[in-house]
């Protein structure tokens, strides 16, 4: 993935899910966020049970569903937004629907829409090989996470695996706004860039320009996913806070 980084600061690459509050909202809200000088658009396929979420993008993805999201029609969305071709357009979900919908089919239909990268949390990096192959073999690039309790062992497997960039979840267990971001974020992300040469992002937790701010220098981008959905639960549209948080990189 071609994340859209300027060089000596730190980029944004913001997090939707598909369908909340409803699609057109996605499309509308997307089309704008990739225009906006964003690294590229973090968009998620909800799912009924997403073990990495906090309870801000939970109730996201069940609104979605509720309000008929399907996988095929988080894809025609993320074509439209691929559209601009302003920003990459990855995608956020987990395995099941995945498999429901057809490793292959997902990983064809994803290309064609435009889709530049897949994040799949619930796939261990150690059982991650043929749906990975079947990935990149689509032409997508895939995305690892590691975490503050991720053995160098992991670490390293986890960057290996990723061919996009490497995600570091900020904080240990789902992801939320946080107040302050932990102490030894930066040492984790030190120590990840010493397993790899692709960009560093940092994700979980971070929700205001100040905690957007202590990335500088140490990660190549900072994602924000429930600060902006909470823009969207209040009825507000997330332009706002993105262009702050834009301001926060440089």
């Amino acid at each position: 993935m071609t994340l859209l980084l300027n060089q000596g600061e730190l980029a944004l690459i913001p997090y939707l899910m598909a369908g909340h509050p409803d699609m057109a909202t996605t499309r509308e809200i997307g089309r704008k966020l990739v225009n906006s000088g964003i690294a590229a658009l973090e968009l998620g396929i909800p799912y009924s049970d997403p073990l990495a979420d906090g309870p801000v993008i939970q109730r996201a993805g069940q609104r979605a569903l509720a309000a008929g999201a399907t996988t095929e029609a988080c894809l025609e969305a993320a074509a439209d937004i691929a559209g601009e071709q302003a920003a990459p357009v990855l995608l956020m979900t987990y395995v099941n629907p995945v498999l429901a919908y057809g490793p292959e089919r997902f990983a064809r239909d994803a290309a064609q829409a435009g889709v530049t990268g897949v994040i799949i949390p619930d796939v261990p990096v150690e059982e991650s090989a043929e749906i990975a192959k079947t990935m990149t073999g689509a032409g997508l690039e895939t995305v690892f996470l590691v975490a503050p309790t991720s053995p160098d062992d992991r670490i390293a497997a986890a960057c290996d695996a990723s061919t996009g960039f490497v995600y570091c979840v900020t904080v240990t267990g789902i992801t939320g706004s946080r107040s302050v971001l932990p102490t030894d974020v930066n040492a984790l992300l030190a120590k990840v860039r010493t397993h790899t040469d692709l960009p560093v992002a940092a994700g979980f937790g971070i929700s205001s320009a100040e905690q957007v701010s202590l990335l500088r220098g140490h990660a190549d981008a900072a994602i924000v996913g429930s600060a902006i959905v909470n823009e969207l639960d209040a009825g507000r549209d997330p332009g706002p806070l993105v262009r702050e948080l834009l301001s926060a990189c440089k």
